[in-house]
């Protein structure tokens, strides 16, 4: 029985067990908000957008002619395809959307946990750290929420992490490539990490390999040629949707670029997108959400109690400060920090830093990063530090999870 046991992978185990944690911490309902799931019905028989008039809480539909459209990606919509099939054989009869998020978060643990094989740490640790990323951080409560927004950044999350996976454990440029395509197809924004990954995969290559890393910029150019095949590789299916997604906003919109979002009615009239979607004067508020919003004061358990718009990611996950831990240096430690750096500068450009959220959900994009500096700058076994901080953290989302899923504590 023993040598049984011992073969089943680790990693799987810590799926489903993340599964059934997360499966159960939620409420036995669906989310309201499956604009992705109607678009994918739409889509699976023909048509781009909904005939039906969508009832009023789905307020983001475009309405266009005849027809009602959504803001969110191709790649969002495509992912709900297998699950509008099952609608239409009958199986379901509407999103089944805490099942989708136990799935996914079931796929983060797992898939994080095989990206630890990319240090020397003990397995305690590695099993310590694949957990982080979903319940010590904002993750667990915002998709626990499971609308189509929660849903999208918890599969782009899931694409990066397998995007890295496959770029710096067990480099495949076509799985690296479908891995990002699924990332940037849920999160638009997340295509500007696109050289990243392809660094990383021909650094990895040529490691493995073992042949020497060019030494200067003309170098890597001249390597880039004698390599595209694995070039090739990880962009076939980034390239493929990125077309698709360019053909379908003409389809929907006569533009190629157009996403549809300043088509919500009503949405630049909102007081935050005056300046527009993005806008300089949005940095300083999506500031204060991001790293300095606090808890506010209620007269009886748990007494603080997080806002309902937004909240510092340290408060939320102080799990986090170990960030800033010196470690060892090496090419990956800065790469990570300016991917960071980017992608919040986008975030921060945002009129909107996420509506009802904990803490500041828009950050969620950023923990694969996070959690590779967390990775390589630690001990190879879990110190107290980081068990006694882990578990502040998990206790703290677990909190949150329950405010705001099974209590009218905190209301938006």
């Amino acid at each position: 029985m023993k040598r049984k046991l011992s073969r089943v992978p680790i990693g799987f185990v810590l799926a489903a067990v993340s599964f059934a944690l997360f499966y159960f911490s939620l409420p036995n309902r669906s989310s309201p908000f499956d604009y992705t799931f109607r678009n994918a019905e739409a889509l699976l028989h023909g048509r781009l957008g909904m005939d039906e008039t969508p009832p009023s809480w789905l307020s983001e539909t475009i309405p266009i002619s005849d027809r009602y459209y959504t803001a969110f990606p191709l790649g969002s919509v495509l992912l709900m395809l297998p699950f509008a099939g099952l609608k239409a054989a009958h199986v379901i009869s509407s999103l089944p959307s805490r099942l989708v998020a136990s799935l996914i978060a079931a796929a983060l643990v797992f898939v994080f946990y095989r990206l630890s094989e990319q240090s020397d740490s003990t397995l305690p640790r590695r099993m310590l750290l694949a957990l982080f990323p979903v319940f010590a951080t904002w993750t667990w409560s915002n998709l626990a929420m499971a609308g189509a927004w929660q849903l999208a950044l918890g599969a782009a999350v899931a694409g990066e992490a397998g995007a890295l996976y496959f770029t710096l454990v067990r480099p495949k440029p076509l799985a690296a490539g479908i891995c990002f395509a699924i990332a940037f197809g849920n999160r638009t924004e997340l295509i500007v990490t696109g050289p990243i990954f392809g660094y990383l995969l021909l650094r990895s290559t040529l490691g493995r390999n073992n042949e020497a890393l060019p030494t200067n910029f003309r170098s890597w150019l001249t390597k880039v040629r004698y390599e595209r095949r694995l070039l090739a590789g990880i962009c076939s299916a980034p390239v493929a949707l990125g077309l698709l997604t360019l053909a379908y906003n003409y389809a929907r919109f006569g533009s190629a670029l157009e996403f549809g979002y300043h088509k919500i009615p009503g949405v630049l009239q909102e007081p935050w997108y005056r300046a527009g979607l993005f806008a300089f004067s949005a940095v300083r508020w999506n500031i204060h959400k991001m790293l300095f919003e606090g808890m506010r004061d209620i007269s009886h358990f748990p007494y603080e109690i997080p806002g309902a718009f937004g909240g510092s990611i340290f408060l939320a996950c102080p799990f986090l400060f170990l960030l800033f831990r010196e470690g060892p240096r090496d090419y990956l430690k800065p790469l990570c920090w300016i991917t960071i750096a980017v992608l919040t500068c986008l975030l921060w450009l945002h009129g909107n830093p996420g509506g009802y959220q904990f803490s500041y959900r828009y950050a969620i994009i950023l923990l694969p990063w996070f959690f590779l500096l967390l990775l390589r700058n630690g001990p190879r076994r879990a110190s107290a530090t980081e068990i006694s901080l882990f578990a502040i953290s998990i206790a703290i989302n677990g909190i949150a999870t329950y405010l705001f899923l099974w209590t009218s504590e905190v209301k938006p």
